[in-house]
């Protein structure tokens, strides 16, 4: 009886650590870095795989196959002692509604990363004290996958996260490292929270939950209803790009959506094939000739 209790409550302890909130892979490469000291990449890559994945991060309980799923891959470039210098790529995805596809939520390229590592000394973090560039930054993106991830079920469901990834920007301000405040660049942490968290362009992150939740999501059951929640999810992204021409926020999403929004559209009706290339030529011109396959494309 003993043995059965024991098994037992290692399953239980195996079980809650396996059911955070993550299932995110996580790389370290090195191609530019010469020596032959590559072991101290595999340990960080380790402990970072530790600190997302088995670290609590919300106060729910997700199940297994709730885990959020993406990628963080870093590259260093250039390492001196104790500092590292690279870029930091973070991808998420999430699962549609009764398939086996996964659309992708995110995918950004951060150059701006550096940091001070220590092989073997435990990565600290807090949520209320900006503790080291690299733990700061990863728990950023954390933040951010949740709330892009909250977002896509449920209207301004990814506000709480927001403000925690806020938080840690504000926390920024006395940095030495970049990437943390709004004059340096029009396009990092800081401004990527900042449209995220702006009033005048919430009609981005309800284009996420409409085109999400309210189409993808159905698009198993009745693809034209499907489709008729994502046109209105072009039109609120075009509501903010007058609103801001060239908004990163909008960037990003479009980044993310651009093959998919031909594929979806691709089988569409003449009349909402044109008025989707329309907006979609006038918010994201770079890519028109993309979107014109849309046109050309037989139903």
């Amino acid at each position: 009886m003993k043995h059965i209790i024991v098994i037992s409550l290692f399953s239980l302890v195996c079980l809650c650590a396996k059911a955070q909130e993550f299932n995110v892979t996580v790389q370290v490469t090195s191609p530019q870095v010469e020596g032959t000291e590559k072991k101290i990449f595999e340990t960080l890559q380790q402990e970072l795989f530790d600190f997302v994945n088995n670290r609590k991060w919300t106060n729910y309980i997700y199940k297994p196959e709730e885990r959020i799923e993406g990628t963080i891959l870093i590259t260093v470039e250039q390492r001196s002692g104790e500092d590292f210098k690279g870029k930091i790529n973070v991808a998420l995805r999430r699962p549609v509604f009764k398939s086996s596809y996964n659309t992708t939520l995110l995918n950004y390229l951060d150059r701006d990363f550096e940091f001070k590592y220590v092989e073997f000394q435990p990565l600290e973090y807090s949520d209320n004290v900006f503790t080291t560039n690299l733990t700061s930054t990863i728990a950023y993106y954390l933040y951010l996958y949740l709330g892009l991830d909250g977002d896509s079920f449920a209207k301004n469901g990814g506000s709480p996260y927001f403000a925690k990834a806020q938080n840690i920007v504000n926390m920024g301000q006395n940095a030495r490292e970049k990437g943390w405040k709004a004059f340096e660049g029009q396009k990092n942490r800081y401004w990527l929270i900042e449209n995220l968290t702006n009033p005048t362009y919430s009609s981005v992150r309800e284009a996420s939950y409409r085109y999400h939740r309210l189409g993808l999501d159905l698009m198993a059951d009745d693809v034209e209803a499907g489709r008729a929640a994502i046109n209105e999810s072009l039109e609120l992204l075009r509501k903010a790009n007058r609103e801001r021409p060239g908004l990163f926020i909008l960037q990003l999403f479009l980044e993310a959506k651009r093959d998919e929004l031909v594929n979806i559209y691709s089988q569409a009706s003449p009349m909402d094939k044109t008025k989707a290339v329309n907006i979609l030529k006038e918010i994201d011109p770079a890519s028109a000739s993309k979107y014109q396959r849309i046109l050309e494309a037989a139903k």
